[in-house]
């Protein structure tokens, strides 16, 4: 006789789903690569165009802010109608946008498809969606290493495309290179499809606390450490964004090759990958608050010296090393503090929040980057404004508190 199907079920459950796994690897790789490597197009695109930083920075602004803004709504979306269709979508506005970005006509078409289409492009295949198809395919002892794999995943996706990309951009050229880079995105629709069939969770539990969506905002908008967190992660997307978007442009500006910038990224990605895993760890241990705290002074330190010192290949493999390391650990600790104050009911809506707030900070980062260079005719005044910015997330991440907010039910 077979098996009752309720324990077939069980059992197929307690293995790893790993072509869900693998496929949703490989999405964040490819999602994450180009846009990470957007900045190696900068100085061959304005060499050609006769376009000033500024308009470049703008269009990497626009791509950062439209990814906040689409990742909620986008998230939405796969809930209710399923993952797959929303995978599929990013492709294809991932590629339109880099195929728009190709043509170069004009200000406008860089701005639409370098910004708009590629920022909605990476919101649709973002973490949020793949991470979130994860959790609806494992169980929840699972979910630590689904996550853990998926993040390692989309580091490795700026660990591959910094070389690549350079690669690319000096055999065929910058606008050849962008049609190449989004043929390669229509490769995402395929590699979603495993993750068909998964629009709804059958192994969340319930939460005991309900509230509505008005009023799990209203009372994270109350709540001062939220507040403070939030204000926290702006700080990450400013720094980062700055850096992936303007750095290989501030390597040519110091006189230092070319191939290091390429060599800065892709060492940015790989340690990004241990320290992101690292946090993981860490913020399980010790307090989540005083870690993010050190997290953004020792970025602080970090770019202070790096600009005081003097400035050599060397210099710059060691920044990116240090960099890589503090890149994305802020993420584990950030989204474990939100679940500890709010449960995880609404953490879909509460993170989307903080994470908004981190790309307005990357849309102030990129923008500026490009604004004050033409005004000042270098970009010091931005890596100094970094450093303050980071003086001042440690500041604030230092009274959050890691506890539940109190509730009537908890009274």
């Amino acid at each position: 006789m077979s098996a009752p199907t309720s324990t077939v079920a069980a059992a197929s459950r307690s293995q790893m789903p790993w072509l869900i796994i693998g496929a949703g690897c490989i999405i964040a790789l490819l999602t994450f690569g180009p846009r990470s490597a957007m900045g190696f197009f900068q100085l061959p695109m304005l060499q050609e165009t006769g376009w000033d930083r500024t308009t470049f920075g703008l269009a990497m602004a626009f791509q950062n802010l439209f990814w906040g803004l689409g990742q909620p709504f986008f998230g939405a979306i796969a809930d209710r109608f399923g993952t797959w269709r929303v995978l599929a979508l990013s492709g294809i506005l991932y590629a339109s946008g880099l195929f728009l970005m190709s043509l170069g006509g004009s200000p406008l078409t860089l701005h639409i498809g370098g910004g708009v289409l590629v920022g909605l492009g990476v919101a649709a295949g973002s973490f949020g969606v793949v991470l979130s198809a994860f959790a609806r395919n494992v169980t929840p002892a699972q979910r630590p290493m689904a996550f853990g794999i998926a993040t390692a995943a989309g580091s490795a996706g700026m660990f591959l495309f910094a070389p690549l990309t350079q690669g690319l951009i000096s055999a065929y050229g910058w606008s050849d290179s962008l049609i190449i880079l989004g043929v390669l995105m229509l490769l995402v629709p395929m590699f979603a499809m495993p993750l068909r069939g998964n629009s709804s969770s059958g192994t969340q539990k319930e939460a005991e606390y309900k509230q509505s969506i008005g009023e799990a905002l209203k009372e994270a908008l109350g709540h001062k450490s939220y507040l403070l967190l939030v204000s926290g992660f702006f700080v990450c997307g400013y720094q980062v964004a700055f850096i992936t978007a303007h750095f290989p442009a501030y390597i040519g500006d110091i006189g230092i090759d070319a191939r290091y910038a390429v060599i800065a990224l892709a060492l940015i990605g790989f340690f990004n990958i241990i320290g992101s895993l690292a946090s993981g760890v860490i913020s399980q241990r010790y307090s989540k608050p005083y870690f993010l705290a050190l997290i953004y002074l020792a970025r602080s330190v970090a770019v202070a010296a790096f600009i005081l010192l003097p400035q050599t290949p060397l210099s710059v493999i060691l920044f990116a090393i240090v960099m890589g390391l503090l890149w994305l650990s802020t993420v584990p600790p950030t989204n474990a503090l939100v679940a500890i104050m709010f449960g995880t009911r609404h953490l879909g809506l509460l993170g989307g929040v903080v994470f908004l707030s981190h790309q307005i900070g990357s849309f102030l980062g990129v923008w500026m980057g490009g604004y004050l260079y033409d005004h000042f005719g270098t970009y010091d005044p931005v890596w100094w404004f970094g450093v303050a910015l980071g003086v001042f997330a440690a500041i604030v991440h230092w009274p959050i508190r890691e506890q539940a907010v109190r509730r009537p039910a908890m009274a």
